[in-house]
């Protein structure tokens, strides 16, 4: 187990540029950011009506809108949808709608769930045994995982809520990856029960991460309350636009997830082949385990291609798809580089 606290540093969460130029002054632009987990086949852009920008969004674009997420995600209803300017924003109501108590996160995973609890209020512990969730009063976990792709059983996750919730707890379990996950595993049509809140993140599967929108789904009466914490108009025009018709873009959902997961199994294959063990992942992003993934991380880095790594555990990286024939070429070629270079070194002489 692992103590957290609120006062807690910030995390580099990839995606950052500016933080890449720093490590890699002397890298080949552009770079070649496969930090993140988010497609890089963005839903196509269009031109927005015009009251988008120019006036407050209106209520019933907001129905609309959460009518097209519950049936999108397999929510009982509307009312069981709250939406927010991204899922980053409702990790912390979401912990505050439990009185403080004893949070439990479900770790290895993304540090913010448990920052946002400690925020509310909860003494945070970050566990690795599932069994031992049942102790809390608060249980997180992310699901598909981030890095590593774990999956939890939604058969497993309904019997620790139905734990959780005999006692009054409360099971949020963070679903960003599950538009490109096993879809049988979700519990966004179980949160009409009680005791469970469902997060989904827009923005990654469309790789429209700048409209900043999310969603809540939980049972009427806390999607009611977290709706309003986030008050009138928290969801922009521009978002609310977007939203609403990628949603509903079933043929467009349905077309990219069989392009992601082929995309995914060539670069498993371009890991594979340069001697990287893939240790898990989803069809946006692949876990990598390997003694010497710092050399790795810096090798590709020097040659402008950025990919995931994390403090807490210097062997595993992370790495996105690239989005280009030349992204590609450019990835191919930085690993051909490293594992040239790998199998250089001269090796040790027994004695």
């Amino acid at each position: 187990m692992k103590l957290v606290g609120a006062g807690m540093t910030a995390v580099d969460h990839g995606g950052s540029l500016g933080r890449a130029k720093t490590l890699f002054p002397h890298a080949p632009h552009p770079f070649v950011d496969l930090s993140t987990g988010i497609n890089p086949h963005s839903y196509p852009l269009f031109d927005l009506p015009a009251t988008a920008l120019s006036r407050l969004p209106e209520s019933e674009r907001l129905s609309e809108l959460a009518e097209i997420a519950a049936k999108a995600y397999g929510a009982p209803s509307a009312a069981h949808v709250a939406a927010a300017p991204g899922t980053q924003i409702l990790l912390p109501r979401v912990a505050s709608l439990m009185k403080p108590g004893k949070a439990f996160v479900l770790g290895p995973t993304y540090a913010e769930h448990a920052k946002a609890a400690a925020i509310a209020g909860h003494a945070v512990v970050e566990v690795t045994d599932f069994d031992a969730l049942a102790e809390a009063d608060l249980v997180v976990l992310v699901n598909p995982n981030n890095p590593d792709g774990r999956l939890i059983a939604r058969d497993r996750l309904l019997g620790l809520a139905a734990r959780l919730r005999a006692k009054g707890g409360l099971l949020v379990v963070d679903e960003a990856f599950m538009d490109v996950g096993p879809a049988e595993h979700s519990l966004a049509g179980d949160v009409g029960e009680g005791g469970i809140v469902v997060l989904r993140s827009f923005g990654k599967f469309f790789g429209l991460a700048g409209v900043r929108l999310g969603f809540a789904l939980a049972d009427p009466l806390m999607a009611e309350r977290l709706g309003t914490q986030l008050g009138p108009w928290a969801v922009a025009g521009p978002a609310l636009e977007y939203g609403i018709r990628a949603l509903a873009d079933t043929n467009w959902q349905v077309t990219m997830r069989a392009r992601l997961a082929a995309e995914a199994g060539r670069l498993d294959a371009l890991f594979s082949r340069s001697g990287i063990p893939v240790a898990g992942g989803t069809s946006l992003f692949l876990y990598l385990s390997l003694t010497d993934a710092p050399s790795l991380f810096s090798a590709l880095g020097e040659r402008g291609v950025l990919v995931r790594h994390f403090a807490e555990r210097p062997h595993v990286l992370r790495a996105g798809l690239p989005g280009s024939a030349e992204e590609w070429r450019r990835l191919e070629d930085a690993l051909a580089a490293w594992a040239s270079q790998r199998d250089e070194k001269p090796k040790e002489i027994a004695t």
